[in-house]
């Protein structure tokens, strides 16, 4: 009898689907049982005021518990949205040339395959949780968390940390608790989940860095002023675009010592199956054409010299002309205006045939 999946993994998938979503603010599903619902208005950088975010609660698709965790925190149901805006227009971005583009049609089908593609979409939506949750922290917008305060910073007698920090040792605790992530058990797809949601959070981790100024006399340095930064989303997405490049086929293997099961893949010079590494279990379609996975690249924007080749999969392109407006002639006006006229250009555009 197959096991039943971790909770996290149920509510990883399903933060995958939301992420492709065509209005990515508007939609947020957690456990994996339930549809998902509407969430009305954009993101705000402020909590919400009052008792606005027990409504915002309980539109979500949560557990009981994570409910009360919600209700308690005014600030985690945007959070929880945020995450979502990042992941989907990350996700987008790293595939805007590639055969799948993170599309709307297919997710459900999709998500059901362990293919490199849902590896992909675990990692993306566990890392921009992990981090829309940092940043909130260190914004002010959770009431139960402030800016960093790591220890065992060096001389950190000497340092003042003027700057509030993103929490991330914060947000990696607060996660794992309302997840209630629990030992992941012998199914094997479910320790491909786990795994590809590790890496998005330790790809967030690698990514924190101590920003430092100095403070004294001709900059002596006498004193620094330091804190914990995340880097933008955008190079995250882009480490985790380079796991899924080198994602590694595993299999299901009993640890000799342990007696427990767990991945294994093939040996790349010399060097075994990391932590780092985004895992998956089967080979992904080509996605060429309409299926249940995706639309297909016909009609898609094509590159003629970089990307139709690829993209259409030898179908050939089509060529067409349109008029596309743009500044010119530009000149900087006293003391800091700019002016410009608007030119007409006649380009080519390319589009993949669809047969």
């Amino acid at each position: 009898m197959r096991s039943r999946l971790p909770r996290t993994a149920c509510l990883f998938r399903v933060v995958a689907l939301c992420i492709l979503l065509s209005h990515a603010a508007a939609y947020f599903g957690l456990t994996g049982r339930e549809p998902l619902v509407f969430l009305p208005g954009p993101f705000s950088n402020e909590a919400p005021a009052g008792k606005a975010h027990l409504k915002q609660c309980e539109q979500m698709s949560l557990t009981r518990r994570q409910k009360r965790m919600c209700r308690r925190e005014p600030g985690l149901a945007e959070t929880l949205r945020e995450s979502v805006r990042l992941s989907l227009l990350e996700c987008r971005y790293q595939f805007r040339n590639e055969r799948w583009n993170c599309s709307l049609d297919g997710r459900g089908s999709l998500l059901k395959r362990a293919f490199k593609e849902t590896a992909f979409l675990l990692a993306v939506s566990s890392a921009a949780l992990t981090h829309a949750l940092a940043k909130a922290c260190s914004s002010g917008r959770m009431e139960r968390c402030t800016c960093d305060d790591s220890p065992g910073i060096q001389h950190r007698e000497a340092w003042q940390w003027g700057v509030c920090g993103d929490n991330l040792k914060y947000s990696t605790k607060f996660l794992k608790k309302f997840l209630g992530q629990k030992r992941v058990s012998k199914d094997l797809r479910a320790q491909m989940d786990a795994h590809n949601i590790n890496v998005g959070i330790r790809a967030v981790k690698s990514g924190l860095k101590t920003t430092c100024k100095c403070h004294g006399v001709s900059g002596s340095c006498a004193v620094r002023t330091c804190w914990k930064q995340l880097s933008p989303f955008h190079d995250t997405g882009r480490l985790l675009k380079y796991r899924y490049d080198n994602a590694m086929r595993v299999l299901s293997v009993t640890n000799a010592a342990t007696g427990e099961t767990e991945l294994a893949g093939p040996r790349r010079h010399g060097q075994s199956l990391r932590n780092t590494d985004l895992v998956y279990l089967e080979d992904s379609p080509s996605f060429c054409r309409p299926s249940r996975y995706s639309p297909g690249t016909g009609g898609r924007s094509c590159t003629k010299d970089t990307s139709c080749q690829s993209l259409c999969c030898g179908r050939g392109y089509n060529t067409a002309m349109r008029l596309t407006s743009l500044s010119c002639h530009c000149q900087v006006r006293w003391c800091c205006h700019v002016e410009c006229q608007t030119c007409v250009r006649e380009e080519e555009v390319y589009t993949c045939k669809n047969a």
